[in-house]
């Protein structure tokens, strides 16, 4: 008996993809299913990072391939694909960059900037090309955090060079001052610093640009989030009725500007003591999930109080990169693996396709 199309796809579709919850023929993964006789090839691609994940993925789907009956060899070939998709009406993606993702809090002291330093690390590990750009003007820590001193070069005298450390292209204000050094300066002024960063950094074909902004919602933020191309953001907030309250703010904000949110991170979630292993809510529990669940954002990950993620981060090895196999630092990446699969389930940017058009008046 012949081996049918049919019969491999409803075979296939039996394999779900364990980051969508959805079938890959359904999502339209499948590409060049080719059958000869009693073998069978075809490729799948993610539009997401997932390096870690393709091993499993290709050995489930030959498996459930070869069930057919009739098929004796399977090909398979599991790639990813990150694509450029929409940004806020209005505003044209930046060359070198597909996705800008800001990563943002109400206000500061809720762990934002080990969060974004983290995601960066967490989408570079699975395979992505990553940026991280430090938008904290007042207080920059991605030099710190990513173990990175010097300043950037310019081979143009236009265009400024990103440094790099653990996979991830940095760029700071903080490269380019005096540590000791307070810019003392006015909203206009930091937002045009900003904006210089972005556009003059030469990122090198980036699928994701982590943005670390500023905490708070006042001219800075409002400014970058109507100017930048953002994809999406992600809140970080602590279960604190006080930080829940900055942070339902900071997820106005971006409504407004029609900035998409990615979900909310918890931080601080629980303390487990490691002499003893008891734990204690410090900040509240569940703060953030249930905010979560009020707004209709998605709930993307609860982070613990530990002094591990602390240490590693002032230490210049934010912890995805110190302790890979932690479980913090799988908490870090499966936060990350939502984001990019939200990400990738969003509306593609096409306005590189579309041809320039020119008017010329007739002579």
């Amino acid at each position: 008996m012949p081996v049918t199309e049919q019969a491999v796809l409803e075979a296939l579709k039996t394999v779900i993809d364990p980051n969508t919850g959805k079938d890959f023929i359904s999502t339209r993964a499948l590409k060049n299913l080719q059958i000869s006789g009693d073998e069978v090839s075809f490729d799948v691609e993610l539009g997401y990072p997932a390096k870690s994940q393709i091993p499993a993925l290709r050995r489930a789907l030959i498996a459930a391939a070869r069930s057919v009956p009739g098929v004796a060899n399977v090909s398979a070939n599991v790639t990813q694909r990150i694509v450029a998709h929409a940004a806020q009406r209005g505003v044209a993606l930046l060359p070198q960059v597909k996705n800008i993702v800001a990563v943002a809090s109400g206000k500061g002291g809720v762990g934002k900037s080990t969060t974004a330093v983290n995601l960066a690390l967490a989408l570079a590990a699975e395979g992505a090309r990553v940026g991280l750009l430090d938008a904290d003007i007042y207080g920059p820590s991605q030099p710190m955090m990513m173990g990175i001193e010097g300043r950037p070069e310019s081979l143009d005298g236009q265009t400024m060079e990103p440094l790099e450390n653990h996979g991830v292209q940095v760029m700071s204000i903080g490269f380019l001052v005096d540590k000791d050094e307070a810019m003392i300066w006015r909203g206009p002024m930091a937002t045009q610093a900003l904006e210089q960063l972005l556009r003059q950094t030469n990122w090198k074909d980036l699928d994701y640009l982590i943005v670390d902004m500023p905490p708070g919602t006042g001219d800075i933020q409002l400014t970058l989030s109507q100017r930048v191309p953002m994809t999406g953001a992600v809140i970080v907030t602590t279960p604190q009725d006080i930080a829940l309250l900055d942070a339902r703010k900071g997820i106005r904000m971006f409504e407004k500007v029609g900035v998409p949110i990615l979900g909310i991170v918890e931080n601080m979630a629980v303390y487990c003591c490691p002499n003893c292993g008891h734990t204690e809510h410090i900040f509240g529990a569940d703060g953030g999930k249930n905010m979560a669940a009020e707004l209709g954002v998605d709930y993307l990950g609860a982070l613990p109080l530990t002094k591990q993620i602390r240490l590693q981060a002032d230490s210049g090895k934010p912890t995805v990169v110190a302790d890979p196999d932690s479980e913090v630092a799988e908490i870090y990446r499966t936060v990350a693996r939502q984001v990019a699969v939200k990400i990738a389930a969003k509306a593609k940017d096409f306005s590189s396709k579309f041809p320039s058009i020119k008017i010329s008046k007739d002579t």
